[in-house]
């Protein structure tokens, strides 16, 4: 009895105190983190049992000198089978329910917690593209949301909470790069920036292949799928840099497809953003504006005369000053 209490002590403490994880920075690791905790106790109770009662077995019933005669014929022992049968069984089923509650929790068993909204796809010639409870054609939608891959699957905000994210963020996964696009901004960017303690919801898309998202030290993944958009929502709680990795084989360059997520504080935030649209060059416009998806901006069919010269205009030289001066020629 006290080698018991001695062992789960020692499982308890070790758990808490393990530095196996790498820095908790999103507002959902500290969840991860406990469900861990629980797992690596409890494998760590099974494990020292088990290794303990077989060095046990070992020294006890070893064979002795001059001793030459056959074990006891033991044939089997119902209650044992049991016992060892029926405690991973509780196990494993404890173990369950409570990764499916914090999975749960996150959003990620309800489709709906990542924005409520729709992936545009072709139906009949017309592209669908709405909120849930917009009209009964979109919810008849969602009842068939399974088969015709229109939700926007993924990991949302915790349940019930269905409120808008402070910053939305497209991603593009392809071979071998992750691309980040701030449709607010149009500023395209191989490097995710986020504020700290806001609410970043990312948009991820895959170009080519089956890419995944993974971000270690928010404790989240999710997978990047060419045609079907999936959501990944996330609350930074730590400012620092780190790593993205891709963390499905994806070509044979996979190992080489990372990418850094830095989280600045909001004053560093706006000036990072603030230097990222500065730098934008004119030219560039129409390219930015297709990347982020606004392609009523970019079509030069919708643009008047002016949007659609000024980068070129800027680029050459041409000013008001120019065209003053060439008016002597008309």
């Amino acid at each position: 009895m006290l080698g018991g209490i001695a062992l789960t002590l020692f499982c308890l403490w070790f758990s808490q105190n393990n530095h196996l994880l790498p820095v908790p920075a999103s507002a959902n690791a500290g969840a991860i983190d406990s469900l861990f905790n629980v797992m690596l106790t409890i494998a760590l109770g099974l494990f020292v049992l088990v290794q303990g009662v077989l060095i046990y077995a070992g020294i006890r019933f070893r064979k002795r000198p001059g001793d030459d005669t056959d074990g006891p014929p033991i044939r089997g022992n119902i209650p044992l089978e049991v016992l060892w049968t029926s405690i991973p069984a509780v196990l494993v089923l404890g173990i369950s329910l409570y990764s499916f509650e914090i999975y749960s929790e996150m959003g990620g068993l309800d489709p709906m917690a990542s924005g409520g909204t729709l992936v545009a796809h072709n139906h009949g010639g017309a592209a669908i593209a709405a909120t849930i409870d917009e009209d009964p054609a979109t919810r008849d939608l969602q009842k068939r949301g399974a088969k015709d891959n229109t939700l926007a699957y993924g990991v949302g905000a915790s349940r019930g909470g269905m409120s808008n994210a402070d910053l939305d963020v497209d991603v593009m996964g392809l071979q071998y790069a992750w691309l980040f696009t701030y449709p607010d901004t149009g500023v395209l960017s191989g490097e995710l920036h986020v504020p700290l303690d806001k609410t970043v919801q990312l948009n991820i898309k895959a170009q080519d292949v089956l890419h995944a998202f993974w971000i270690p030290q928010f404790r989240l993944k999710q997978d990047a799928i060419p045609g079907q958009q999936t959501s990944l929502r996330f609350k930074p709680v730590v400012t620092g840099r780190y790593p993205i990795v891709c963390a499905e084989l994806c070509g044979a360059y996979h190992g080489a497809m990372r990418a850094e997520v830095v989280v600045d504080s909001p004053e560093d935030y706006d000036t990072w953003m603030a230097s990222m649209v500065a730098a934008v060059d004119p030219a560039d416009k129409l390219t930015l504006a297709a990347a982020a998806g606004d392609f009523t901006e970019a079509n030069p069919q919708t643009m008047s005369d002016r949007n659609f010269l000024k980068p070129y205009s800027e680029e050459m030289g041409v000013n008001a000053k120019t065209l003053q001066g060439m008016s002597h020629l008309h």
